[in-house]
């Protein structure tokens, strides 16, 4: 982990919508650090500033895939990076999903909007292990069609089962509509013996969990991914202090049992 931006090259820009897209990376000198699943890096756009991304993908020669949405002025120049272009990156920071903790037990996986770019990496890497884990779920909710992430991707991966829903539908669209957990009445696993993995606005964090806990799941065993403002990542500046916790190294993924009770709080 270094505090200085390492050089990474744009090697392909992937639309997801209109206003996302996915940037795949590679160092142009030496490689950081290995990242894990749900961990971020701080990503640079010279001349703009730096901002938190999760890794959507971590490939084995140490390239980088970040899917980033354009919602201010650093987001937007990153988004608007081309194949070539070069970024900082520094990195890896916080704790990542830890899925090693559903060895031998069933996976929930509840995505909100963009929340399901960092948990992509660790749905692939469960289903590439069918034997180390039981029962594979994966429920994705976003605002309407247009906002939701790897569509035809998902449609393939051979999960137990995989529930997509929106907000507001348009005219073509055939799916479910309504809230994210009411998927989880169609979801193959069994509570007691299952791991949740949470992801998306925070008022959908804790509809979620909530849920989970009511139908029988441990709250030990529901990791959640939460978002302040990310400003050094290295514990100093104490912006993305979440009462006694600071997200850029006690998070972002925490258990359910830590962030319940913080979350319950509305001035944090």
């Amino acid at each position: 982990m270094t505090a200085v931006p390492v050089p990474y090259r744009v090697v392909a820009r992937r639309p997801e919508t209109a206003d996302t897209v996915t940037l795949c990376l590679e160092p142009v000198d030496a490689a950081l650090d290995d990242f894990t699943p749900g961990q971020f890096a701080m990503v640079h756009c010279f001349g703009r500033g730096e901002i938190p991304v999760s890794v959507s993908s971590v490939q084995a020669t140490g390239g980088l895939a970040h899917t980033i949405r354009a919602v201010g002025a650093v987001s937007a120049g990153l988004c608007a990076a081309q194949a070539g272009d070069v970024l900082g990156v520094r990195g890896p920071y916080g704790n990542g999903w830890e899925l090693e903790r559903a060895h031998g037990r069933d996976v929930v996986v509840v995505a909100g909007g963009i929340g399901l770019a960092p948990l992509r990496p660790l749905i692939l890497r469960a289903l590439a292990e069918p034997a180390a884990y039981g029962r594979v779920n994966v429920l994705i909710g976003a605002r309407t069609p247009g906002d939701l992430l790897s569509r035809k991707e998902s449609e393939r991966w051979p999960t137990s089962y995989t529930g997509v829903t929106v907000d507001r539908p348009d005219r073509e669209w055939r799916g479910d509509v309504g809230l994210v957990t009411a998927l989880l009445d169609r979801a193959d696993f069994e509570p007691g013996r299952a791991v949740a993995f949470v992801c998306g606005p925070e008022p959908m964090i804790r509809a979620t969990a909530r849920d989970l806990v009511f139908r029988g799941v441990p709250p030990e065993r529901i990791r959640v991914s939460l978002e302040r403002n990310m400003r050094c990542a290295t514990g100093h500046c104490g912006h993305c202090q979440l009462g006694p916790l600071l997200l850029c190294q006690a998070g972002p993924v925490v258990d359910w049992t830590a962030a319940e009770p913080l979350l319950s709080v509305r001035e944090l």
